[in-house]
């Protein structure tokens, strides 16, 4: 049997810390970037410490949006309110989804035909001084919840099993015999969402109500200091944008460097790009064996 030394017992005896060895953090990127581009006889003649951070995390954020693996999940049962809040590094969204009975995320559809704007408290009608009510400063009262959103919410569609053959809510029911399109848009069971990005919550379709939710988004890896860290896959890439981006915001700097610099940062990103899809040889094979299956109509 083989021996483990000192180093691995460490490691698979420690409860965090697995899988860190593949990443590199900011911070010994900022050093070793100061060490290898800047000095005498360097690219950089002189620069300070502060400007490499700045660009280092500017260079983490702009990777992390289209590059980095950096998608981050968070899971919570759905409220009788029908609402969460967004995570609080949260940037755009990959994918929200529920988990079903047997532990499998079933996607969820944004709902596009709806939103929650903002409705203001009215008196009298449309013609009448004072249509909308202001306070005493002259701000605008706020109802508690759009007639929008209270109507939507209030839908109560009978697809919350997992065999259902409807749509989500009432409003899209499949009326047997009385149909004769379908929009595929809508031809799911899985449930509908939307995001009010003003008052950063999510708003999910009545049949979601006490489900188990994921929500799967991305963040600028600038949340903390542990997130703050770039696969070595990536690290290259790292320094080429930082490099290109003190040059190119730096004054009597020749434009032929800054164009080299520009191709280096992007065919760096490229290769990174590369490294990071994970393709497998095996199963890409594994797929393909059914591309010779009949499809049947």
């Amino acid at each position: 049997m083989a021996q483990i030394s000192q180093t691995q017992a460490g490691y698979y005896g420690a409860s965090s810390g697995h899988g860190a060895y593949q990443f590199t953090s900011l911070r010994d990127i900022i050093n070793a970037f100061l060490v290898i581009y800047v000095g005498e006889d360097k690219l950089i003649s002189k620069i300070s410490k502060t400007d490499v951070r700045f660009h280092a995390q500017r260079a983490l954020q702009e990777l992390s949006f289209d590059t980095l693996k950096s998608v981050k999940s968070l899971e919570i049962e759905v409220p009788s309110t029908l609402q969460m809040s967004l995570p609080q590094d949260y940037v755009n969204y990959v994918k929200i989804t529920r988990t079903d009975s047997s532990g499998i995320e079933r996607v969820l559809y944004p709902a596009i035909n709806t939103s929650n704007p903002t409705a203001p408290l009215q008196t009298g009608s449309i013609g009448d001084e004072g249509f909308i009510d202001a306070n005493a400063d002259g701000a605008i009262d706020l109802q508690s919840e759009s007639d929008t959103w209270t109507a939507f919410k209030g839908q109560t569609g009978s697809n919350v099993g997992e065999d259902a053959y409807n749509f989500d809510t009432d409003l899209f029911d499949l009326f047997l015999g009385q149909r004769y399109g379908i929009n595929p848009a809508n031809a799911q069971i899985n449930g509908t969402f939307y995001i009010d990005e003003l008052n950063g919550k999510i708003h999910f379709g009545s049949s979601i109500a006490g489900k188990t939710v994921t929500v799967k988004y991305i963040s600028d890896s600038l949340g903390t200091d542990a997130e703050s860290r770039v696969h070595k896959f990536a690290e290259e890439a790292m320094y080429k944008c930082i490099a290109y981006a003190v040059v190119a915001n730096r004054a009597n700097m020749p434009e032929y460097v800054v164009q080299r610099l520009r191709k280096e940062k992007k065919a760096a990103t490229r290769q990174a790009k590369l490294r990071l899809s994970n393709i497998k040889l095996e199963e890409i094979s594994q797929i393909l064996r059914g591309k010779s299956k009949q499809i049947k109509h």
